[in-house]
C-alpha cells in the first residue's frame, strides 16, 4: 500500500514536454515555477491535454506569466470552461523574478517552458533561460546526435 501512495503522490507525473525548445535554444539555466490554474484546466492537464509549442514566459510589473501555452478545454466543464491560450500566472520567489528580469532584459535571453508536470499533486512548469540558436548551431547539434548514434550502434554490434 505504501508503494501505491508513493507512486501516485510523491513522484513527478509529466504532462507534456517542449521537444523543440532544446533544438531551437541553448538552455543556460532552469527554474521550477508553480502555475495558477482554474479547475477545468487542472482536469484537462490530468488528461494530458496540453501543448507548450510556441509558448514563452514574460515578466510584467514584477509578476511572471506563461503566454501561449495551450491547455485544451475540458469536455465535462460545459459553460464554465477556460480559454485555451490565456496567460497564466507563474509562482516564483521575488528574488528569482528580479534575477530573471535582469537576465532577460540585458543579455537577450528568453524564458522558455521546457516541460509541464505534476509534483506532489501540484502543477509545475520547468522554465529554461534560453539563448536562440543559429542555423549552423542546429546543424552541428544534429551532426553530433547522428555521430553518437553511430558510435552506440557500432558498440552494440561488437557485443
Amino acid at each position: 500500500m505504501a508503494n501505491k501512495k508513493a507512486a501516485a503522490g510523491d513522484g513527478e507525473q509529466i504532462i507534456c514536454v517542449n521537444r523543440q525548445a532544446r533544438h531551437n535554444y541553448f538552455i543556460d539555466d532552469t527554474y521550477e515555477a508553480g502555475l495558477v490554474l482554474v479547475g477545468s484546466e487542472v482536469k484537462s492537464l490530468r488528461d494530458g491535454k496540453a501543448n507548450l509549442t510556441d509558448s514563452y514566459a514574460r515578466i510584467q510589473k514584477g509578476e511572471a506569466f506563461l503566454v501561449n501555452a495551450h491547455i485544451s478545454p475540458y469536455s465535462g466543464a460545459n459553460q464554465f470552461n477556460h480559454e485555451p491560450t490565456r496567460p497564466r500566472k507563474l509562482l516564483l520567489h521575488a528574488r528569482e523574478i528580479e534575477r530573471l528580469t535582469g537576465k532577460t532584459k540585458g543579455k537577450g535571453l528568453t524564458l522558455i517552458p521546457l516541460k509541464m508536470y505534476f509534483k506532489n499533486g501540484r502543477a509545475k512548469v520547468e522554465l529554461g533561460l534560453a539563448r536562440g540558436k543559429k542555423l549552423y548551431d542546429k546543424r552541428e547539434t544534429l551532426r553530433r546526435k547522428v555521430a553518437d548514434r553511430e558510435v552506440e550502434r557500432s558498440l552494440k554490434s561488437r557485443r
